[in-house]
């Protein structure tokens, strides 16, 4: 067949239709390598949480629920070895010294936390930002240093404060023994921890809008009124996360004590439960055990930390 074409003029040709580069890339799609690409960049922490977290927590696992001996060799005995360890005296008096230690170290540090972030808050001036530069550095130092640091300043023989009963007659204090050693390693963690929270609660009064403050003066509170009935209702929510991580890392106490034992003949292998747990293993050689108080430990931490969260949410609910 064939086609006329007017003198002058050439034929059209057909343009073909267009194709989007979504059309023209075979293959996946762009929401396909978007999930992959994602995956890509997960996966060398996935892989560093498997091998260093999963794993290893697995294969404890899998130890409490063994035991091992001479004669009966590796044999599976379920939850036995947790009914155990919350009958072991030794456990029990370490968990409940642990309590009784918490329950008096939190509030005093949070609390001076707090006061030490909303003195902050109120104050910006050149100080300010010294003070808080000097509040957080015992947070930076190691624990290994700062715990025999304390030991030299707790010495009986040649600390500051061997002297200080002197001036009533008595005789030198024994900071590592008696009633003295919890309240002198509260004293140590008070120091290493203050800082610390008192930057998080610092970040959270920072974030406050400014409009909350000008409203309460305009109704004559005071700086005192303003700090406790406005910017502490404020950060309620960073005050309970704040007393959460305090209260998990109190029940898993450990390093302080450890490291002071070579000056307190008063903490034995069971005076802390994690404490407790490590010289099970490591003294003793009882890995099945030690990986039974460890997540009997876990547990315990597990069931005070939502008995917090639920009272906690409970009162300001009713608030």
């Amino acid at each position: 067949m064939s086609v006329n074409v007017l003198p002058g003029r050439q034929a059209a040709t057909p343009t073909p239709p267009a194709v989007s580069p979504r059309q023209s890339r075979p293959g996946l799609s762009f929401q396909a390598r978007q999930s992959v690409s994602g995956a890509l960049f997960v996966l060398p922490f996935l892989v560093i949480v498997v091998l260093f977290l999963a794993l290893p927590l697995g294969y404890a696992l899998w130890l409490s629920l063994h035991s091992e001996s001479l004669a009966l060799g590796n044999k599976f005995t379920g939850l036995a070895q947790y009914g155990h360890v919350f009958k072991d005296p030794e456990f029990r008096a370490g968990l409940w010294r642990v309590i009784r230690f918490g329950a008096v170290q939190i509030p005093i540090m949070l609390g001076l936390a707090l006061v030490a972030a909303l003195a902050l808050d109120a104050i910006n001036t050149r100080f300010s930002r010294v003070f808080r530069l000097i509040a957080f550095m015992p947070y930076a130092v190691p624990v290994v240093i700062g715990a025999l640091m304390w030991g030299f300043l707790y010495s009986k023989t040649f600390g500051p404060f061997a002297g200080v009963s002197h001036v009533w007659g008595g005789g030198p204090l024994n900071f590592f023994g008696g009633h003295l050693l919890l309240i002198s390693l509260g004293n140590v963690v008070t120091w290493a921890w203050t800082g610390y929270n008192m930057i998080v609660l610092y970040s959270a009064l920072q974030g406050l809008p400014r409009e909350m403050y000008e409203a309460a003066v305009v109704d004559g509170a005071s700086p005192i009124q303003i700090a406790w009935h406005v910017k502490v209702p404020a950060i309620r929510q960073a005050i309970s996360l704040a007393a959460i991580f305090t209260v998990i890392g109190t029940m898993q106490f450990f390093n302080e004590p450890a490291i002071l034992a070579r000056f307190a003949p008063d903490i034995d292998a069971g005076y802390t439960p994690n404490l407790y747990a490590y010289s099970q293993a490591f003294r003793f050689g009882a890995f099945n055990y030690s990986a039974a108080t460890s997540f009997a430990l876990g547990l315990t931490v597990f069931v005070l930390s939502y008995a917090y969260v639920f009272v906690t949410r409970r009162r300001a609910a009713r608030a």
